[in-house]
């Protein structure tokens, strides 16, 4: 078993990618994952990137106890289809990016219908149709959640910049890597040379 006190990245390397970067708002429900506010005048709430370290292996370990097929992936936010899509089709899961169509998880008479087990979320709040319609279907939700996020609905939290080209890669990138090796699929040597994390940002 991986020894949960070192790290899946150094800390370097999540913040040259911003994942700790939030936003100038603050939840009541993300004040535990925000270490400060950043000194450069911005008002930006800075997110403890030990925090997300931890979160991502639970959340790695977590997805990994369900099927591939069972794991439906999700993005609204441009920034986070390109990376949500390759780390849907890496683990094998099901993915829909851009336009939610309503009722796609709760209306058996649609054509786009599906029963998945269980929802991952690039943004609860940019993907709060599909967010809502897994909890009327009893379906955890993992999420990745901003500083402005609420998690009322989210039963595990990864804390992380969600609104990021550059955070958003390295973060799916990071859980799909994880989540194969969890598997025992995968290496890490392997990954290394066969996925560069530049190649997983968006190109909007």
């Amino acid at each position: 078993m991986e020894d949960e006190s070192v790290p899946l990245m150094p800390y370097e390397e999540y913040q040259s990618n911003k994942v700790h970067i939030g936003t100038q708002t603050k939840s009541k429900d993300m004040q535990r994952f925000i270490r400060e506010v950043a000194d450069d005048g911005t008002g930006l709430h800075l997110i403890d990137i030990e925090q997300t370290d931890e979160r991502l292996q639970l959340a790695s370990n977590f997805l990994g106890m369900y099927e591939a097929r069972d794991i439906l992936v999700v993005s609204a936010r441009q920034y986070g289809q390109r990376p949500a899509r390759l780390f849907a089709q890496a683990i094998g899961a099901r993915h829909i990016v851009g336009r939610f169509i309503p009722g796609t998880l709760t209306n058996p008479l649609l054509r786009t219908y599906i029963e998945p087990q269980i929802i991952f979320v690039t943004d609860p709040q940019a993907d709060n149709q599909a967010l809502s319609e897994a909890i009327s279907s009893n379906m955890p939700v993992v999420g990745i959640c901003d500083t402005n996020n609420n998690l009322r609905n989210v039963d595990l939290c990864i804390p992380a910049n969600n609104k990021g080209r550059r955070s958003l890669a390295l973060i799916y990138w990071l859980l799909a890597r994880e989540v194969l090796k969890a598997r025992g699929v995968l290496d890490d040597e392997t990954w290394q040379h066969t996925q560069k994390i530049e190649d997983w940002e968006s190109s909007f």
